[in-house]
């Protein structure tokens, strides 16, 4: 067990610093209990973190800080049940080629992958599917080490097994997930622009005829660009984009182009609406076919802050139709795109996917631009449709309005309450959305 000599922890949208008495780097279920025990001993909340994608502070703390990179084995494989256990800390950009190797993958995954598989199933991240959930729907197995240094294995048949696959952080650490894998598949991949009304006007059928579809919508305008991705039959040979169309729109446009573009909208807000019409006139069609993960995955080099919110698939509509009114009359000009997917319901407790399908409307802004007015606006539109936060994503909620929108709520605070009576992984942002 090693100490980092960091002074600060920062996490990757620059929204949270903070200054932990320490830095701990385990490499193993052991040296974690030994770390728990020594929060115990003095008397210090402990908190573990992966690539401290989180956009809250959900996994933020002044005490002992936890870094789970060191712990990123594939620790087992049964090629019959098509399961993987993994230590927690191993990065899904880690874990997708690995699984590949193995012919398997995950049946569903979210457009970046930096994320640690213990942070991607505690904080809910997901992807899109009409039928499909979030990362934390093939989680069949977690190990947790508890605060009172227990290590203690749920699996399908304890009684908090739906508590465990979304925990926030406030359970235990999570040391180990056992993952239900599929046999690796290709998507045929299409992109292409596509105006907004026609979009919303094509929604049931763009959404449940595709096995995964999202769109984009460029703020100011009435441009949107659209993603389908489809399972292609056993067999099918993949036509992966050619290094140079990679390059030229992964690179120097989504990442290169975009990064100075928000740097100039930064200084001149007010040609963000002429820069949006730009940009998404700009777009052009593709189409190709390759292994999921990379088509789910994106580069995503240019820094931002986001906040999400789930909502019933039929309130989308007015959802946009909120956002556009605000555009129109607050003043505010947002230079990034308005990202929308969809997902099934799931019977994990703490999941944004809860008993109920689900769009999801995320909203971002460059970090050097202050946020607040634009995502308060944002969510004030959400909650007004039962929107319930991305984990990890920004918002200001507390737990007399999360509880009314988690049938499970109190279960799951009830097991916390059992198993971290001293709050010893606790901080401000969990003291907030669970009371």
């Amino acid at each position: 067990m090693s100490a980092r000599t960091e002074r600060h922890w920062t996490n990757w949208g620059r929204s949270v610093t903070t200054t932990p008495v320490s830095f701990a780097h385990p490499a193993s279920t052991a040296e974690v209990v030994a770390i728990v025990a020594q929060a115990k001993a003095q008397g210090l909340p402990v908190k573990a973190y992966g690539a401290a994608h989180s956009f809250t502070p959900i996994a933020a703390t002044d005490g002992i800080c936890v870094r789970l990179d060191r712990m990123n084995a594939v620790l087992a494989h049964d090629p019959d049940t098509q399961r993987v256990r993994v230590q927690a800390g191993i990065s899904l950009r880690e874990l997708n080629p690995r699984l590949d190797a193995l012919g398997l993958a995950l049946p569903n995954l979210g457009d970046v992958d930096p994320q640690s598989v213990a942070g991607a199933v505690s904080t809910g991240t997901h992807g899109t599917g009409d039928r499909l959930h979030g990362i934390s729907a093939a989680v069949v197995g977690i190990q947790l080490v508890t605060a009172s240094g227990d290590v203690l294995d749920i699996d399908e048949q304890h009684p908090w097994f739906g508590a465990s696959r979304v925990t926030l952080g406030a359970l235990g650490i999570v040391t180990e997930v056992t993952l239900q894998c599929v046999p690796a598949f290709l998507l045929r991949a299409r992109e292409e622009p596509m105006a907004l009304p026609e979009v919303l006007d094509r929604l049931p059928e763009l959404v449940t005829g595709h096995d995964h579809f999202e769109f984009y919508w460029f703020p100011h305008t009435e441009k949107a660009l659209v993603k389908q991705n489809d399972r292609v039959p056993p067999g099918t040979a993949p036509r992966p984009l050619s290094r140079l169309r990679h390059t030229l729109d992964d690179e120097v446009l989504s990442n290169g182009l975009f990064e100075a573009v928000n740097r100039v909208a930064q200084r001149r807000p007010s040609w963000i609406p002429r820069i949006n019409a730009v940009s998404g006139s700009a777009l052009s069609a593709r189409e190709y076919t390759a292994p999921s993960h990379e088509v789910f995955v994106s580069p995503r080099r240019v820094r931002f802050r986001e906040s999400e919110f789930a909502m019933p698939r039929e309130a989308l509509s007015e959802v946009i139709a909120g956002l556009q009114s605000w555009f129109a009359t607050s003043g505010e000009h947002v230079s990034f795109p308005i990202e929308v997917r969809f997902t099934a319901a799931d019977d994990v407790w703490m999941s944004t996917g809860h008993e109920r399908d689900n769009c999801y409307v995320a909203v971002h802004q460059y970090h050097r631009v202050d946020p607040t007015a634009y995502f308060s606006a944002a969510q004030d539109i959400f909650t007004a449709h039962e929107g319930r936060p991305h984990w990890g994503k920004m918002h200001t909620l507390d737990a007399s309005y999360l509880s009314e929108r988690y049938s499970r709520f109190d279960e799951f605070v009830a097991v916390r309450d059992e198993l971290d009576p001293d709050r010893r992984f606790s901080n401000p942002y969990l003291d907030r959305v669970l009371g």
